[in-house]
C-alpha cells in the first residue's frame, strides 16, 4: 500500500495518505476534513469528537477477508434509537477496498455493487420482503433512519455533510449480507458476508478497560 503525505491547508501539520486512490481524509492534528480535488488539497469542514464506542477496531488495524489481508483506514459513524455503528473504510493488499461494519458486535464485510435493477425506496420495504440477486435470495431484516455522527481518516469519496440516513440490511440464509444505502439521491447497494469476529484475524486492535482480545 503506497503513502503519500500533504500538509493540511488549514494547520500545516503533515497529514499521511494511508490509501493513494483516497479521495477524502481527516487532520489528526486539527480535525479538518479534507478533499482531494485535482493536485489540490481544500478543507471543506471540521468533525468534532466522535461518541466514544466500544469497538476495539481502529485506524490501522489489519484483518483478513477471503485470504487476503486488508487495513483500515476510515471510517463514518452513525447513531440511532438503539445505539450505534461503524462503517469502516478497508484496503485490501492488491489496493481495492470495501467496508466493515461493526454494529454491536456484530460484523459484515461488503462491497459497492451495480444495482441488478431499480432499488425500492425505504418507505416500501418490509421485513421478510426478499431480492433476487447474484444467485442470491436476500431477505430484509431491518429498515433503519440512522444520525451521521461523524467521519475519520480516509474514504474513497467526499461524505462529511450528511444529516438523517436511511439502510436496509438483508441475508440470506447462508450468511451472504446486503445494504442499501439511501444516503444519495440513488440508492447504493452493497453486497458481502456476515463473519465472526475471530474469522477477520485481527491485528493492532484497540484495547480499553473491559475489553480483551481472546
Amino acid at each position: 500500500m503506497s503513502h503519500k503525505t500533504v500538509n493540511c491547508p488549514n494547520c500545516g501539520a503533515p497529514v499521511e495518505y494511508l490509501w493513494s486512490a483516497a479521495v477524502q481524509t481527516t487532520c489528526p492534528f486539527c480535525k479538518s476534513i479534507l478533499v482531494r480535488r485535482d493536485v489540490n488539497v481544500e478543507k471543506v469542514g471540521e468533525v468534532g469528537d466522535l461518541p466514544l464506542d466500544s469497538s476495539p477496531i481502529q485506524i490501522g488495524t489489519e484483518g483478513m477477508f477471503e485470504k487476503k489481508s486488508f487495513t483500515v483506514v476510515g471510517r463514518i459513524m452513525y447513531e440511532y434509537e438503539r445505539g450505534g455503528w461503524n462503517e469502516w473504510h478497508i484496503v485490501f493488499n492488491d489496493g481495492t477496498s470495501g467496508w466493515l461494519s461493526d454494529a454491536q458486535a456484530e460484523y459484515a464485510v461488503s462491497f459497492l455493487c451495480p444495482a441488478p435493477g431499480p432499488l425500492p425506496p425505504a418507505d416500501q420495504l418490509q421485513p421478510g420482503q426478499t431480492f433476487n440477486w447474484l444467485n442470491h435470495a436476500y431477505a430484509v431484516t431491518v429498515v433503519t433512519y440512522a444520525n451521521y455522527r461523524g467521519v475519520e481518516g480516509e474514504l474513497p469519496f467526499e461524505y462529511w455533510n450528511k444529516e438523517l440516513v436511511g439502510f436496509a440490511d438483508l441475508l440470506t440464509t447462508d450468511a451472504h449480507f446486503a445494504t442499501i444505502d439511501y444516503s444519495e439521491a440513488q440508492p447504493l447497494l452493497f453486497l458481502g458476508q456476515a463473519i465472526d469476529f475471530l474469522d477477520l484475524r485481527f491485528k493492532n486492535l484497540r484495547e480499553f478497560e473491559g475489553w480483551a482480545n481472546v
